[in-house]
């Protein structure tokens, strides 16, 4: 794919520099004069402006997803997967200039863009097969002539709140459920990467409109995180939230929510670890580690924080993984041959160098990188994938920074090699290289990973849409995407029929006047 100029994509994708907040089909609007600028993560360039929706912008947004719900919601089931098959093809005819932005926007190289968009086309795919299979178990009865079953009905408006790494695949985890189980979404895009969302939400509007759908099934609302997103997560008319961003921002969205005996789906923080057994292939090691550690810059949810490595091949797994970081193209993420672009912004490699003073400090010793790049690069938001080796034990360890840094350690014996791994307030991705079976059983039993992915001779980064995605701790405990994550989108019910006539009560009561 050759690269995309910013102002083809702009074209491809009805994006404007002059761009207004808020949308549930039709023309965008805000009220709210607050500008927001869009930069990007490489040159600083300015890509657009965005006019942040208001307090009463929001309103009128979810006036418009309630009353689009009642008509959705109406509508059978595979008749909403086929809406989702359509914007399925319209994201895969969109998928090169879609990535390009995700890359000019976010900063993630040219390949990961793209296989980001084609997260979202994997999951409208899975959603269209699920839209005829929202099944219930039929159930057996106690009581003589009476059937139980249990059925699934939708929820509502579900609040999608989504984070600037993955600007476009977590809205689509969410909302092609959603859509598909009869609920209408509402989405907050991070602020840090706004035009994903315009982009998105202008090519939906042209599905909706191509099928004379009601406007609101889709809406996006673009705006500060203490008046949109207050106003989101404390909308009693919005059953489930379902966000992406750090612990932090988790423990606030829980218990506003939780007040309001609301449902949410947290996606949180991740300290992820791949142990290295001497067991283990260690080529196959290798490839895991390098792309879970410099992958999107360290920006992945999912990215390798932490390797535990068998003593025995400690030394000669770091020598070839210093060996490979010291060929890290880094540069403009538009261009191919780049493998590695800029942080998000200034303020995380503020956090980064934070990061780098705070492990040195705490025993830590810096094997490779720990240096912030200068110009040509752009911004001051390139820095060199980093190596420290430190105890687990360390304070820093014990945090997720969103930047490339592995922390490398040591352990003797498998067991205290899943000690280590689980020794953080983290749960999302999990990995061991074994070839040995009983290590790698270890690791996925009640003895081993305390993840909510665990993966064996696969690294930690890079999850199929197949499976329910989601960790435990302080990752929150949210699952999305695959296998039965479209449970989470909408309400339960157990029926009970009397088809014979003559009243049975359960567990034998008898009640006669």
């Amino acid at each position: 794919m050759a690269k995309m100029s910013k102002k083809k994509i702009f074209k491809a994708l009805g994006l404007v520099t002059k761009q207004k907040g808020a949308n549930y089909g039709g023309e965008w609007f805000a009220t709210s004069k607050q500008l927001l600028e869009v930069r990007s993560p490489t040159s600083g360039q300015l890509l657009a402006t965005v006019e942040q929706a208001g307090a009463r912008d929001y309103t009128r947004v979810m006036q418009q997803s309630q009353k689009a719900f009642v008509a959705w919601r109406a509508r059978p089931a595979p008749k909403r997967g086929e809406i989702v098959r359509q914007v399925g093809e319209a994201l895969r005819e969109k998928k090169d200039a879609l990535g390009a932005l995700v890359s000019l926007e976010m900063g993630k190289i040219l390949t990961e863009g793209l296989g980001e968009v084609q997260e979202m086309i994997d999951i409208c795919d899975f959603a269209v097969g699920q839209s005829r299979f929202l099944s219930g178990p039929t159930l057996q009865s106690e009581r003589p002539d009476h059937r139980m079953m249990e059925q699934w009905h939708p929820l509502g408006t579900v609040g999608v709140i989504s984070a600037f790494n993955f600007p476009v695949a977590v809205w689509a985890w969410n909302t092609a459920l959603a859509w598909i189980c009869g609920d209408t979404a509402l989405w907050k895009p991070s602020s840090k990467a706004p035009l994903c969302g315009v982009a998105c939400q202008n090519i939906v509007n042209e599905v909706f409109k191509r099928n004379k759908l009601p406007m609101g099934i889709s809406a996006v609302v673009i705006g500060r995180g203490s008046t949109i997103g207050e106003k989101l997560i404390g909308d009693k008319r919005i059953p489930l939230v379902s966000a992406t961003g750090s612990t932090r921002m988790g423990k606030r969205i829980g218990e506003v929510v939780g007040a309001r005996l609301g449902r949410t789906i947290l996606e949180l923080g991740g300290n992820n670890a791949l142990i290295i057994s001497d067991k283990a292939d260690l080529t196959g090691a290798l490839a895991s580690s390098f792309f879970g550690a410099v992958g999107t810059a360290g920006q992945r949810c999912t990215s390798t924080r932490r390797l535990i490595i068998h003593e025995k091949v400690y030394d000669t797994f770091i020598k070839k993984l210093i060996a490979n970081y010291k060929k890290v193209r880094i540069g403009d993420p538009l261009d191919p041959q780049t493998l590695m672009g800029p942080l998000i912004d200034e303020g995380a490699v503020k956090e980064y160098e934070n990061a780098i003073t705070a492990a040195k400090a705490q025993g830590g010793k810096v094997l490779y990188g720990a240096k912030v790049l200068t110009p040509p690069f752009g911004r001051r938001t390139f820095v060199l994938p980093t190596i420290i080796a430190i105890e687990n034990s360390a304070e820093i360890v014990q945090h997720e920074t969103f930047a490339p840094i592995l922390y490398v350690m040591k352990y003797r014996q498998i067991e205290e090699a899943f000690r280590l791994h689980n020794d953080v307030p983290q749960g999302l991705s999990s990995g061991i290289y074994s070839d040995s079976v009983a290590e790698a059983e270890a690791f996925l039993s009640y003895l081993g990973s305390d993840c909510g992915i665990a993966n064996v001779n696969i690294g930690t980064s890079g999850a199929e849409i197949g499976g329910a995605f989601g960790g435990e701790k302080e990752t929150g405990g949210g699952r999305e995407s695959g296998s039965d994550s479209w449970k989470a989108y909408m309400r339960r019910q157990t029926n009970t029929i009397n088809w014979g006539g003559q009243v049975h009560l359960a567990q034998g009561v008898e009640f006669q006047s």
